[in-house]
């Protein structure tokens, strides 16, 4: 009887922990992570110390899982009205509003910890970063730049993870930044294209809703293809070669890919052209990048 209960104590906190996963969309960690890898493997010109890289990866963990919570949590009432959202895990009570926030405020508690071990730069900065984090969940109530501060609220990951290893700033990182900032509003702009009449129902904020539909995907587009050109001056500016030239060649064709796919009114194409696409376009990079950096 011990037995049968211990097991069933493990299985609820494993379905638990699932659920708390799914909250903050875990597996879409493949975003940002790959830029902040290179990052790293740039800036130390290979392998940082194994503390260094553990509480990076703490540190970009936090952050992230922290502020995909809180999105979640001030996002409770509008994802309940949207049909497309209210499947979600709050919505439909899996997970309770304050079990969200209490997320939250661990991850941020863990992230300002881990930055305090990293240096003190970062940790100077960790406020900054918070702030970034927190302010996203509240722009498309007020902006309709909301996707360029989710872009630069991701940017942040490559940034901080190049402060971690070196202590200081230089252009390479800024430019890995302003990759990741245009590439993540890109495709969140895409993404929106599905909530333009719900946006504009509910006077929320965001470039679909306020531009519409084609001029949307123009400046989707134009976010897109002035990124692929960071790539290159990227690959120039760090020294990487015939391998990241490669990655930035098939990260290309899968942008074009990308954009033929969108169809706001059907959601799978619109899962794989915004989300599956671009997680494969990351590991890409972080791949030919990294095989560059080692060899």
């Amino acid at each position: 009887m011990a037995s049968n209960s211990i097991k069933g104590y493990i299985k609820k906190a494993y379905e638990k922990i699932k659920t708390y996963g799914e909250l903050v969309m875990f597996s879409h960690t493949l975003f940002s992570l790959p830029f902040a890898l290179i990052a790293i493997f740039r800036a130390a010109d290979g392998l940082p110390s194994l503390s260094l890289f553990i509480w990076i990866m703490v540190a970009l963990f936090a952050g992230r899982n922290g502020a995909n919570a809180l999105n979640r949590y001030v996002d409770a009432a509008i994802d309940s009205k949207n049909p497309r959202t209210s499947t979600r895990h709050i919505p439909k009570g899996d997970v309770k509003r304050y079990e969200a926030l209490v997320i939250t405020l661990l991850c941020y508690a863990l992230f300002v910890f881990a930055a305090f071990m990293i240096n003190f730069i970062c940790f100077a900065l960790s406020p900054v970063a918070l702030i970034l984090f927190t302010l996203y969940s509240y722009t498309k109530r007020f902006t309709w730049a909301c996707h360029l501060v989710l872009g630069i609220t991701c940017a942040g990951a490559p940034v901080g993870a190049w402060l971690a290893v070196t202590g200081s700033l230089d252009f390479p990182p800024l430019i890995l930044g302003a990759i990741v900032m245009l590439w993540v509003a890109g495709f969140d702009i895409l993404y929106g294209t599905q909530d333009i009449e719900f946006d504009r129902k509910e006077g929320l904020y965001s470039i679909p809703a306020h531009f519409g539909l084609t001029m949307s995907l123009w400046i989707a587009r134009g976010f897109h293809m002035i990124m692929w050109c960071l790539l290159i001056l990227l690959m120039w500016m760090t020294q990487l070669s015939l391998i990241f030239s490669i990655g930035i060649l098939i990260s290309g064709i899968l942008l074009w890919i990308e954009h033929t796919l969108v169809d706001p009114k059907h959601q799978k194409k619109m899962n794989l052209a915004s989300y599956h696409l671009n997680q494969i376009i990351s590991m890409l990079l972080l791949i030919t990048a990294t095989i560059d950096v080692f060899l």
